[in-house]
């Protein structure tokens, strides 16, 4: 950690802002992969009275959310609409009903960290925001989002070689082309050089250990966005991410309704409820799906353990 107290708040203040860089952006191939169903199925036209392409106003969703309390969609999407006009105290308020309601969902929880950390005007890391991040990796050690967060609560506490090891095994977990690879090295560069650390060949080894990783495919084999897709959807403003994705999710979900026989697009569905935080409706997909083929249903089991999708029996 750099010496002198008049410098630990600037540092801070970076901190804060190219940091999260990363979360900003650590849903976003999610969100691609949902672009992805678009180009690869003719989407039906939206339902009445649900444009997809016309974002919901703040207001809307808040009632929407009164009105189906017991729904954590309707929490998560004012949460995620409320940090993108950096509401980030309601974004807060609106993650904890969230995962009340879906408390396995890493996603959510690392968001809610997020959202925390964002809404503190004090404590870069405050308790709260740790406790969340730290239910995240318990659910799921590979969310990308706790895991930098983590991190950079071992940088703010003075263990700066721990936070770039941290950073660097982030790296080597990212899969080439993310949207939040760049910034990650950027932050991974600027820490060993404030903290005079030497990286050496660290950061290439990290890059190198990544030949090992198809670029974006799911553990089931569902092909995922390519590079281009990635940088493509990193022009989307931030606001419309999520009303794209869900609108797209919907159109899955009702295409698999006229064409149930469809596995490999049950698999997807799965995939990314799993992605939104809908973790309840990621199993009822799964269970529809085998109903639906029973001849697949080793094949779904599979996709769906590989997903993280709890399934009984």
């Amino acid at each position: 950690m750099a010496k002198g107290a008049d410098t630990h708040g600037t540092q801070t203040s970076w901190r804060k802002g190219a940091l999260l860089a990363l979360a900003a952006t650590a849903l976003l191939a999610g969100a691609v992969s949902w672009r992805l169903i678009e180009q690869t199925n003719s989407a039906p036209p939206p339902a009445a009275g649900q444009p997809a392409d016309q974002p919901q106003s703040l207001d809307e969703l808040r009632r929407q959310a009164q009105t189906s309390a017991n729904d954590p969609v309707a929490w998560q999407r004012l949460a995620f609409a409320s940090f993108n006009q950096n509401l980030f105290a309601e974004a807060a308020a609106a993650y904890e009903k969230a995962v009340a309601l879906e408390p396995e969902s890493a996603v959510l929880w690392s968001a809610l960290g997020e959202a925390r950390v964002m809404a503190s005007t004090r404590d870069p890391m405050p308790p709260a925001a740790l406790e969340a991040f730290r239910r995240a990796v318990a659910i799921d050690p590979g969310d990308a989002r706790a895991r930098y967060f983590l991190a950079t609560a071992k940088d703010l506490a003075g263990d700066n070689t721990g936070a770039i090891a941290d950073w660097l095994a982030l790296l080597a977990d990212t899969p080439p082309g993310a949207p939040w690879e760049t910034d990650l090295v950027r932050t991974i560069n600027q820490v060993a050089q404030r903290d005079g650390i030497d990286l050496g060949n660290r950061v290439e080894r990290a890059l190198a250990a990544r030949g090992s990783l198809p670029l974006p495919v799911s553990p089931a084999g569902i092909p995922g966005p390519t590079q281009e897709q990635l940088a493509a959807a990193s022009a989307i403003p931030p606001s419309e991410q999520q009303d794209m994705a869900e609108g797209m999710v919907a159109r899955l979900a009702a295409r698999l309704e006229r064409e149930p026989a469809n596995v490999d697009g049950w698999i997807m569905l799965m995939r990314s409820y799993r992605t939104l935080g809908r973790d309840a409706e990621a199993r009822q997909a799964y269970e529809r799906a085998v109903a639906a083929n029973p001849a697949a249903a080793s094949q779904l089991r599979e996709a769906a353990s590989a997903l993280g999708v709890r399934v009984s029996g």
